[in-house]
């Protein structure tokens, strides 16, 4: 018998890419949307890339909402929670996105397991172990880091991924079962955009392509294939070891400058690329006016490097070069015509 799936949030970037990888291997997917027409899309075009679609279905559920998660769950084996609220613009209250992250991640684990299932794999972030004060100018992350949702220079996005990590880990605790949870924690996810979903993912590098911004801030995440972050997401799901673990999906850090440098020996021709890096005074005085700068200030002139072997000691997965992901991102943003400046 085929073992089932649940896949939250399957419409989005990561949850599409982990849907092709489940039905690759030969499980059955339900995945879960807001809007059944727009998951339509996304199956159409993980048919057309080659994914066997016969055994994925698609149920309509809202995270913040009860109604539909029972039937969500039945006769599912294992849960791919991927879906949490990311939205283009940052809300100006820091707390904004946390009953939505918080309340869906505890609907999941509490019918997920209620119903039998064997493990469910979380999707977090890196933002969820860097957020930290009085950090060095290097910061090697590892697995028991733990941002401070307190801290208030966090903007809505790290403190809502934090709050509700946390509350699933004092859930399984709680219970016992912290052996049936894995969080994946994701850097900055980049790679090619198969199914023209990446728009918040590879925006940063539409914005670069773009001229959004003349110069680049100061600042450097780990960087991750949007292929190798699915597959920890499937491997964390069956492998015995992965139980009770915090992955990072992270490879090498590129300042945003060198990222800028990378795309521009690759295409020459993109004259709006940024050439220089913003002082950090200017910086946070611009970020007085937009809040999309506000959200880079914790992390202003910190490189963050993941000590993240030990994630391929348990998974089997060897992330692909971080430059790659970056050309891959690119490429997909030129072929699908979402940058116009190449």
């Amino acid at each position: 018998m085929t073992d089932t799936v649940l896949v939250t949030g399957l419409s989005g970037f990561i949850g599409s890419h982990v849907t092709a990888k489940l039905l690759e291997k030969g499980f059955a997917v339900r995945g879960t949307v807001r809007n059944k027409s727009k998951g339509e899309k996304i199956v159409e075009a993980l048919a057309a890339n080659g994914s066997d679609t016969s055994n994925l279905e698609l149920v309509e559920a809202d995270l913040e909402k009860d109604a539909g998660w029972a039937e969500a769950v039945a006769g599912c084996r294992y849960i791919q929670h991927i879906a949490s609220p990311f939205p283009l613009e940052a809300p100006s209250d820091r707390e904004a996105l946390v009953p939505a992250a918080r309340a869906g991640a505890q609907r999941v684990l509490e019918h997920g397991f209620s119903s039998g299932v064997e493990r469910i794999v979380m999707t977090s972030s890196l933002v969820s172990m860097m957020g930290q004060p009085g950090r060095e100018a290097k910061m090697i992350i590892t697995e028991e880091d733990w941002s401070d949702p307190d801290w208030k220079p966090l903007t809505a996005y790290p403190v809502s991924k934090t709050r509700a990590e946390l509350s699933a880990w004092a859930y399984v605790k709680a219970q016992e079962i912290e052996k049936k949870l894995v969080t994946v924690c994701p850097g900055l996810v980049l790679g090619p955009d198969t199914y023209q979903n990446g728009g918040a993912s590879l925006g940063l590098l539409k914005a670069m392509l773009e001229g959004e911004f003349p110069m680049t801030p100061k600042i450097a995440f780990p960087i991750v294939d949007i292929r190798d972050c699915a597959s920890i997401h499937v491997a964390a799901m069956t492998a015995e070891s992965t139980g009770g673990r915090r992955l990072m999906a992270a490879g090498k850090t590129y300042w945003l400058s060198e990222v800028a440098d990378i795309l521009r020996e690759a295409y020459p021709e993109a004259k709006k690329l940024p050439k220089s890096e913003m002082p950090n005074f200017m910086v946070k005085l611009v970020a007085l006016f937009d809040d999309r700068v506000k959200s880079v200030l914790p992390d202003l002139g910190i490189f963050h490097e993941a000590d993240a072997a030990y994630v391929t000691s348990l998974t089997g997965v060897v992330p692909r070069p971080s430059k790659d992901a970056i050309l891959r991102a690119a490429e997909s943003l030129i072929e699908h015509g979402d940058v116009t400046a190449v």
